[in-house]
């Protein structure tokens, strides 16, 4: 795993001046690392570049630069960047009004349990959800779920080989399928070794 370490980050002072740049070049890269689910759930897959601009912007403004607390951030966002068999991807229930938010978030409770990806001819593998901590309880799931999609060799091969390639959600609430772009396609096979 291509894991994040201290001499990998800029220095407070350091990513002050480079912040606007890092963050264009992060923005960019992050456009087509994204699939969208339906009009209000989207996957964005992680790689080592967004999990340092997120490693980045929580030291800037917690103002962490001591050695054990910046390694501490970089222990728990190191396990979001995939390890060359796996995409891992944040998911994000979007409702812009509140009230319809609440309402969705409490009847979509285990939703991120149901989201799969897909390769033509050799069916879905459903992603791992929240593996560091359970976000859905009886009453409401949570806005935000950390989610692990594991692939076999065979898998990676079909997909390097062109295989098509989706995402979806099948749960009797919400059902909806998805062939990623080429571009979006070529960013997450960069994510295999």
């Amino acid at each position: 795993m291509n894991t994040l370490t201290r001499t990998d980050l800029f220095t407070l002072e350091a990513y002050a001046s480079a912040r606007a740049a890092f963050r264009a070049k992060v923005i960019a890269h992050k456009k087509n690392r994204q699939v969208s689910l339906g009009e209000h759930i989207n996957l964005l897959f992680e790689d080592r570049l967004t999990i340092q601009y997120q490693v980045q912007e929580m030291l800037r403004i917690e103002r962490i630069f001591e050695p054990d607390a910046i390694q501490d951030e970089l222990d728990t966002y190191n396990a979001l960047i995939p390890t060359g068999h796996n995409l891992k991807a944040t998911m994000l229930i979007e409702f812009p009004d509140e009230a319809q938010r609440r309402i969705e978030l409490a009847r979509l409770g285990g939703i991120e349990h149901r989201v799969y990806a897909e390769i033509e001819g050799l069916g879905r593998a459903f992603a791992i959800a929240d593996e560091d901590m359970d976000r859905s309880n009886s009453e409401k799931t949570s806005a935000v779920h950390f989610l692990r999609f594991e692939f076999s060799a065979e898998q990676i091969a079909a997909l390097r080989a062109g295989a098509d390639f989706g995402f979806g959600i099948d749960d009797e609430r919400l059902r909806v399928g998805h062939t990623v772009k080429r571009d979006t396609r070529a960013a997450l096979l960069a994510d295999f070794c």
